[in-house]
């Protein structure tokens, strides 16, 4: 099945690292949403646990381990074309997460990827939604940052 014009909705995994205040973002380099940020993630494969998907899809697009800390937000795209057909349809589980180990490197199909301080996101070419979903995780009455070691 592609993923434009499916027949059901694909699942997909997202990864928001937030740390002292900054998100990463990836820059995507393929459709759908070429060229717009959005937060490090992907679609789990047939027979991949979700965790599984969301640890691989973070090292590749980011180069980056991860751990994380809960489930955040469930998430539901549809992207209709100019005649209201369904082009794609995406259902995304978002975890927060924090870095562990690994060096920052674009990879896969993430044009870029950089950390972004909360006051610079509204200025953003932000893939639709996420910018909802960033600012819900950076307001979490919850503590994001590792605790002392």
């Amino acid at each position: 099945m592609t993923r434009r014009y499916p027949d059901r909705p694909f699942l997909g995994v997202g990864a928001l690292i937030i740390e002292r205040g900054r998100v990463l973002l990836c820059r995507r380099g393929k459709p759908p949403y070429e060229g717009y940020w959005s937060v490090p993630g992907g679609l789990v494969e047939l027979g991949e646990p979700v965790l599984e998907a969301l640890h691989r899809e973070v090292r590749e697009e980011t180069g980056l381990q991860v751990s994380v800390t809960r489930l955040a937000e469930v998430y539901e795209r549809i992207n209709p074309d100019e005649d209201g057909r369904t082009e794609y349809h995406f259902v995304i589980l978002d975890y927060l997460c924090r870095v562990e180990s690994g060096t920052l490197k674009a990879g896969d199909d993430a044009a870029d990827v950089r950390w972004f301080a909360a006051a610079e996101l509204a200025s953003l070419k932000i893939t639709p939604g996420s910018l909802e979903v960033i600012e819900r995780a950076l307001n979490l009455h919850e503590p994001l940052e590792p605790g002392p070691t």
